[in-house]
């Protein structure tokens, strides 16, 4: 399909963790193996309004393959548009900016990225929250933007190891966004396969929950991830 730039549409279910489907169930390899083909669209919707977009981009694109995945269960409940719109293939969008941190999501981790960005401003930390939208193409004048503005840029996503951040990483390296110092760090799914749970239950113990995204940022600026030295830090960082 990706040779012959066939016009196919992949909708993928259960992205994540689906809870008691299990193992065998869960979402976890689609954009690793899909985003390194050549000619591969690969989306994630970032709440239900995301799907409808997505759906109708998939449905009006005749250029290559495409997909889309999404999550089982409810959806955020944000406010749903009449008819979703075809969205430009490639293009995130900032949902909030910041100064200090970036947080860049793929998927639906972007509620949980807007919980812990209010965490991490009230410690004294100016985050931003980006939706990716896509893992390909990527959105490359976004990522130099959070980059260069950036000391800390986050990518979050529900899936393992290869897929959205290994695509960032690549890039960021590529074009010399890593030699300036540039703190950065990749947010995947454990190399495990997870006993069944609440998706919130296996959320937090993956470590891809709000908590999980705050003590990541305050292990990336401080090298320590444990209590105590995250209290010293937001201390610190909200003295004048």
């Amino acid at each position: 399909m990706a040779i012959q730039k066939l016009p196919v549409r992949f909708p993928i279910d259960r992205a994540g963790f689906v809870g008691a489907d299990g193992a065998t169930h869960a979402g976890s390899f689609d954009t690793t193996y899909l985003a390194c083909l050549p000619g591969f669209v690969v989306m994630a919707a970032s709440d239900e309004a995301e799907l409808k977009h997505m759906v109708r981009t998939a449905a009006a694109y005749d250029e290559g393959p495409i997909s889309f995945r999404y999550p089982r269960g409810e959806g955020v409940g944000v406010e749903m548009p009449e008819r979703g719109e075809i969205l430009e293939i490639g293009k995130g969008r900032v949902i909030r900016e910041g100064a200090k941190v970036a947080l860049l999501s793929f998927g639906t981790r972007l509620a949980e990225c807007l919980l812990a960005a209010e965490d991490l401003d009230a410690a004294g930390l100016s985050t931003t929250v980006a939706d990716a939208r896509f893992a390909k193409p990527l959105d490359h004048d976004l990522i130099r933007q959070l980059a260069r503005h950036h000391e800390v840029l986050i990518t979050i996503e529900e899936g393992s190891v290869g897929g959205f951040g290994s695509h960032v990483l690549q890039f960021l390296a590529t074009e010399g966004l890593l030699d300036g110092g540039l703190r950065v760090r990749a947010m995947v799914l454990p190399d495990i396969f997870m006993d069944h749970a609440s998706p919130d239950a296996m959320y937090a113990r993956a470590g891809l929950d709000r908590k999980g995204i705050v003590d990541t940022v305050f292990r990336t600026l401080n090298g320590s991830g444990n209590g105590a030295d995250r209290d010293k830090a937001q201390v610190t960082l909200l003295k004048p």
